[in-house]
């Protein structure tokens, strides 16, 4: 056990009380609803956060990397949905080799013949079926077929030999640049409605439908409860971020990761200098965040601009911040933030208590 006034700085900190606390609402409120919760692992990275969200009820996980699949199945864990298209023969390679060695358990995500035919004939030649959803455009525009095009290309794909169909998958991710509450609510639900329609037209047409999946945290609310969704995948809720109490998805005090720095120089005054920087911290500002983080427990200073390893704060403050003094960052984004880190240190109070290693990183 370490004090956090001892650690290097900067630091990966984790908060354990609001790590738990955040797991277990989502589980409950996702077991309340009878639908299944499928994680997304890209949020945390880390394997003592993992067994956590299996403990509480977790089917499984969602991956964006075939690392993050590979380190998932290291694990034992045999419930996974790669939700990103493989496309390039390595990829295409991965997927075969992975049904091939662990017989099964793998799920990937197809939006088109063009990207399903390697795929496709990479399994008949390994001998394997690899299971496939189709992913669907909500309202993002990211990956997905449009709707009016589902049973035509659902069809197509599930007639190549060694796929078959399990379901429909969206992000609603579109819903992140909503500034009102109820209306990121009501289009969460229209992308969930919409799915369903898809899901209902594809079985109409005599394809199989088992898993209709959405997923994201801004949407966990809405999208999931929708009748006829199966599954949801939310991540960064593990954690929460600036961005998404913004979003209003959490409020401040429910967000679990920071990073701690140190104030470097005062040299200008209500300008801080903190030994965090753009490496520390992720500057994605999906909810028009306007900064590189939020500083946790002083209102009255900002975080609005930094470089890779310095951070300007603004600081407008009765008791102005000196040299040596401690701050605690939550980052605009969990998820990129994580991936810019080896460990973490998890955190109860004041004191850290573990170290946690983060697998699977570019």
């Amino acid at each position: 056990m370490i004090p956090l006034s001892a650690l290097p700085t900067p630091a990966l900190l984790v908060d354990l009380d609001r790590l738990e606390r955040n797991i277990a609402a989502m589980a409950g409120a996702f077991a309340a609803a009878g639908v299944a919760l499928r994680p997304h692992i890209k949020t945390s990275k880390c394997w003592e956060v993992a067994r956590r969200q299996l403990d509480a009820g977790a089917i499984g996980f969602t991956c964006s990397t075939a690392a993050e699949v590979a380190w998932l199945q290291s694990r034992g864990v045999g419930d996974l949905l790669w939700a990103h298209i493989p496309i390039g023969p390595r990829k295409v390679a991965f997927v075969v080799d992975s049904i091939a060695q662990h017989g099964g358990g793998l799920t990937v995500s197809l939006d088109s013949v063009e990207a399903a035919r390697p795929l496709s004939a990479a399994a008949v030649t390994a001998g394997v079926t690899v299971p496939f959803v189709l992913e669907i455009n909500t309202g993002h525009a990211r990956l997905g077929v449009e709707p009016a095009s589902a049973v035509a290309t659902a069809t197509a794909i599930a007639a190549l030999p060694g796929l078959r169909l399990r379901g429909v998958l969206t992000h609603e991710g579109h819903i992140s640049v909503l500034a009102s509450r109820p209306d990121l609510e009501q289009a969460g639900a229209a992308a969930g409605t919409l799915l369903v329609s898809v899901a209902d037209a594809l079985r109409a047409a005599g394809l199989p439908v088992e898993v209709v999946s959405v997923g994201s945290t801004p949407g966990a609310t809405s999208a999931p409860f929708v009748p006829g969704i199966t599954e949801g995948r939310p991540g960064t809720y593990v954690y929460f971020d600036g961005n998404q109490t913004r979003l209003g998805s959490c409020s401040l005090d429910q967000c679990a990761q920071t990073v701690l720095a140190r104030v470097a120089s005062v040299q200008r005054a209500g300008r801080p200098i903190i030994d965090a920087g753009i490496k520390a911290m992720s500057s994605d500002t999906i909810a028009a965040a306007g900064g590189v983080g939020v500083v946790l427990d002083r209102a009255d200073v900002t975080f609005p601009e930094a470089n890779e390893e310095h951070g300007f704060l603004s600081d407008g403050g009765e008791v102005p911040l000196a040299v040596g003094d401690l701050v605690r960052l939550v980052p605009n984004h969990a998820c990129g933030t994580t991936n810019m880190w080896s460990h973490l240190y998890a955190v109860r109070g004041d004191v850290a208590v573990e170290r946690w290693e983060i697998s699977a990183r570019y």
